[in-house]
């Protein structure tokens, strides 16, 4: 019998050759599955958009409707404009509807969302769009978290809170989140593949503030043992944070194995070869690049990690953020860089590696021009993502020659520690990044972001900084400070907007990160004074308390000025300190006494100032770490850990209140009792005519911190107080200072 193939028969054998191939790829990486039904997607997103409104405004979710578009030329895009009485808001993602939302908030309602106060007052009808509005965003990524971040801020925070800021990010346009809650999960998997006992595993994962920097590679176990029930509640807490990150049209960053492995593999597998890496005052260890364990384990970590969370392709993993590598020889740095992008590519061949360049900064003086190269041009340029970290003020993309070809992004730090400050670059952030922008000498530039170690208490900064990656040339500051401030409070006030001008021109002028003298060590030497005038932030804050009549029902009215007033007494600290020295360098034991109650009362007036507001205070950070404790033990030492990161951080002096806080609580529970402890010593030495031996106080006071950290006395977590009324009473007292 003669055979032959039909038409249809070799159509059929076609597809098969097809689909098998793609079939078998889906089962290999079952995390690559994407839905490709339009429909379906179309009506996913405007559902995402609709359920945040629903969060946000639940009472006015009838007047607004979301449509679907198309991006534009593959750049995320949203539209608004009225019909038939509703807000049409269109975008090609949830996020991209949210930031259209936002931007019809803010620039026609006249409404702010932030974590530091939300101004919802919605007009009763609301405004009409009857020219479309469409922004095209030049940035691919908008990036926004950094590992830090997971410690000071994030790290006790339960889906309530996250829901909140995950809505926020959204509403600011954010697509990319770094997302390393519950990677705990995964290691403790990983560790008992790899054999490790119970007690091991204890030994390397870190308690819930220092976690991050296990991550990191920088510690082993520091605020250990762990609970076991953290694991398996932030496990779960994690799958509910990337659903909603994902449900809004974001791709989450999550964890790269990076080389850092626990202590116990010396035992385990003692012959492969481990590198010592150092930090501050811990040892960690890191495979070499070459050993063949260094695979296996990035297999087990994507397939152990995967398989609890997914992935979006995009992974973080930083070996070196503050250490220097073990071999500075090119090809080390090559292998090395190899050895972490395989780990990702070989188990998921869309993986693009999201790098911190943080390193070329910190450790400035190993990373030379050669080094870098060697180290970037290891990986394909399509597979990397470099976050250049601190541009508002030590950019590294323009001596690195734009990373060597890799796509980067514009980032700020804004701020380190969560330490409570005012300040923030809004100049740079304008017409520096669209300088950048314009610069042939660019390279790759595909996006900004904000990479801050803590949410900070800033937010006109990231109103600006994210609101630039849907323009495309620099704004009118001044123009632009004065919206800010009709919509921050939700109406125009001259007194409000005369305020944020001063601000403009004094504490957003640059990044300030200042440091106040009651949260440094006592000290009787001189600090530096402030960056910019006292006087004229002093002025703006009266002109703010004069507003108070008209904006007193806006919260981010009343967050603002117990902001603004707590950096005004703040740095009115810094001239009553003088006074101190003054006075002890005299020999003058009354004066001492009375600058030395001056200075002491000052402090106490700043924790009353901040204990009317909830994000002021101590108690809460306490309250909220006691809670993921299942045992009066698990509590005891989640307090532990949330109490020693704020202070003594580690056991050497040498990172000491790096995440110091002007919270109500700490002023009058830590800061203001070694204060006054060390200003008693000095005045019973004047008094007696003897020399201060300050070696020895320091030596007591360091046992009194440690002290501190293992207490577990309680604070108010709850706000109390009139904070206008605290602010007026404030003013009267210290304004002829302040003049």
């Amino acid at each position: 019998m003669k055979s032959s193939i039909t038409k249809r028969m070799f159509v059929q054998i076609l597809v098969c050759i097809m689909v098998i191939p793609m079939g078998l790829q889906a089962a290999k990486y079952p995390w690559r599955a994407k839905p490709e039904v339009s429909e379906t997607i179309r009506q996913d997103v405007s559902i995402a958009a609709t359920g945040l409104l629903k969060r946000l405004l639940p009472t006015h979710t009838e007047k607004f409707s979301f449509k679907v578009i198309q991006p534009d030329n593959g750049h995320d895009v949203f539209e608004i404009i009225t019909h038939d009485g509703k807000i049409i808001i269109s975008g090609n993602t949830g996020t991209s509807m949210a930031m259209g939302l936002n931007w019809y908030l803010k620039h026609y309602c006249k409404c702010n969302v932030s974590w530091c106060g939300n101004n919802l007052d919605l007009p009763e009808k609301l405004p009409e769009v009857k020219t479309k509005i469409r922004k095209i965003t030049w940035a691919k990524h908008r990036y926004f978290l950094n590992y830090c971040c997971f410690g000071y801020s994030l790290p006790w925070w339960d889906w309530t809170q996250w829901e909140r800021l995950i809505d926020w990010m959204a509403l600011n346009g954010i697509n990319a989140p770094l997302a390393v809650t519950g990677q705990e999960a995964t290691w403790q998997a990983v560790c008992k593949r790899l054999q490790l006992s119970d007690e091991q595993i204890s030994n390397f994962l870190a308690g819930p503030p220092y976690l991050p920097f296990g991550w990191m590679g920088c510690l082993d176990g520091w605020g250990g043992p762990l609970p076991k029930s953290w694991i398996n509640s932030h496990e779960k807490l994690a799958k509910k944070i990337l659903a909603r990150e994902r449900e809004l049209g974001m791709k989450p960053i999550q964890q790269g194995f990076t080389g850092h492995v626990p202590a116990a593999l010396k035992e385990k597998y003692p012959d492969a070869k481990l590198h010592t890496i150092r930090w501050i005052e811990w040892t960690t260890y890191m495979l070499d690049p070459l050993d063949p364990l260094f695979q296996k384990i990035s297999d087990l970590f994507m397939e152990e990690q995967n398989k609890r969370f997914g992935t979006d392709h995009l992974y973080a993993a930083d070996s070196f953020i503050e250490m220097t590598p073990p071999s500075g020889d090119s090809e080390y740095l090559a292998n090395m860089s190899k050895a972490i992008y395989n780990g990702m590519g070989k188990n998921d061949p869309e993986a693009i590696w999201v790098f911190q360049t943080w390193i070329f900064l910190n450790q400035r003086n190993f990373w030379t021009q050669p080094r870098i190269k060697a180290f970037l041009g290891a990986i394909p340029d399509d597979k990397m993502l470099c976050l250049d970290l601190s541009c508002e003020d030590r950019p590294q993309w323009s001596r690195t020659k734009a990373f060597y070809g890799k796509p980067w992004l514009w980032c700020n730090v804004q701020n380190y520690g969560r330490n409570v400050y005012l300040g923030g670059a809004l100049e740079m952030n304008n017409t520096g990044l669209m300088a950048a922008r314009q610069n042939s000498g660019k390279g790759k530039l595909v996006g900004l972001g904000f990479v801050n170690e803590g949410l900070g208490y800033n937010p006109v900064v990231y109103d600006m900084m994210f609101e630039m990656a849907w323009q495309n040339e620099a704004v009118d500051l001044s123009e632009w400070i004065k919206e800010y401030a009709v919509y921050r409070y939700g109406q125009s006030n001259t007194d409000a907007e005369r305020a944020w001008q001063v601000l403009k021109n004094t504490v957003y002028a640059a990044p300030h990160r200042t440091s106040s003298i009651i949260e440094l060590l006592p000290t009787l030497s001189p600090t530096e004074g402030s960056p910019y005038s006292i006087m004229e932030l002093a002025g703006a804050y009266h002109n703010l308390l004069k507003a108070s009549d008209k904006l007193d029902n806006a919260d981010t009215y009343r967050f603002d000025l117990v902001n603004i007033g707590r950096q005004v007494l703040a740095n009115h600290a810094v001239v009553l300190h003088q006074k101190v020295i003054e006075a002890y360098n005299a020999k003058d034991y009354e004066s001492f006494k009375n600058a030395s109650d001056d200075f002491l009362e000052l402090m106490l007036d700043m924790d009353e100032l901040l204990a009317t507001r909830q994000e002021f205070l101590l108690g809460e950070w306490l309250e909220n770490a006691k809670r993921w404790g299942t045992t009066p033990e698990e509590k005891a030492i989640l307090e532990w850990n949330a109490r020693r990161v704020i202070t003594l951080w580690g056991q050497t002096t040498s990172i000491d209140d790096y995440a110091r806080k002007e919270w109500s609580g700490l002023i009058s529970g830590y800061y203001h009792a070694r204060w006054k402890w060390c200003l008693d010593k000095v005045a019973y030495s004047l008094k007696a005519d003897k020399p201060y031996d300050d070696v020895k106080f320091q030596s007591e006071l360091r046992k009194w911190m440690v002290q501190w950290s293992n207490s577990r006395e309680t604070y108010p977590s709850k706000p109390k107080g009139d904070c206008i009324g605290v602010a007026m009473k404030l003013w009267d007292k210290y304004h002829d200072f302040l003049k």
